[in-house]
């Protein structure tokens, strides 16, 4: 399955998570909030809030774009930091005390409230281990290893069909991604 980042929407997701948590939100709690509600969403909705890639890291599964960015560097031009601080002392914070969320809808903005209020009060050691029981996490021993959506799916009862329209939908957006992309070339 090809997924789409949609960078704008998962700066909105990981600042409305700092948001509903009150305060700065340790890095990997953050990284393991954002997987688990990209998680749930694909499992009920067939598309994960954020579209970035999924990938099983020593500590858990993490969203491996979005792990990037907090772990190696401030680039102006993404619109996480718009939203988010670097991180200091292992802790991110709000640039703003009132982010935008338009790019999330409300089913969105709700699983990820669920998420932090299932989830958000546990350390990074904890919430860590919580990521380790997941299906589909597998050891990289050090290493990283994508996660394919389609073991998440499986995983979690979804039919030969269902998974097949999902990845029907997933493909369909991912090229029309393409198609944007080209046009917007083209026209420049």
């Amino acid at each position: 399955m090809r997924l789409v980042l949609n960078k704008l929407k998962a700066a909105q997701a990981a600042a409305h998570l700092v948001k509903i948590h009150n305060g700065p939100l340790d890095t990997i709690v953050l990284l393991k909030l954002l997987y688990l509600a990209d998680r749930k969403s694909l499992i009920e909705s067939g598309y994960p809030i954020t579209g970035d890639g999924m990938v099983s890291m020593p500590r858990g599964p993490v969203l491996s774009t979005i792990y990037d960015w907090i772990q190696y560097g401030f680039d102006q031009t993404n619109p996480w930091y718009a939203y988010l601080t670097e991180r200091e002392n292992h802790k991110i914070a709000l640039q703003n005390n009132n982010p935008d969320v338009g790019e999330l809808s409300e089913y969105e903005l709700n699983v990820l409230k669920h998420v932090h209020d299932k989830h958000g009060h546990l350390g990074p050691w904890e919430i860590s281990k919580l990521t380790h029981d997941l299906p589909e996490y597998e050891d990289p021993h050090g290493s990283s290893f994508p996660i394919d959506p389609n073991t998440i799916l499986r995983a979690e009862g979804k039919s030969d069909p269902e998974i097949e329209r999902i990845n029907h939908s997933a493909e369909e957006a991912y090229q029309f991604d393409r198609f944007l992309r080209r046009c917007a070339i083209a026209a420049s």
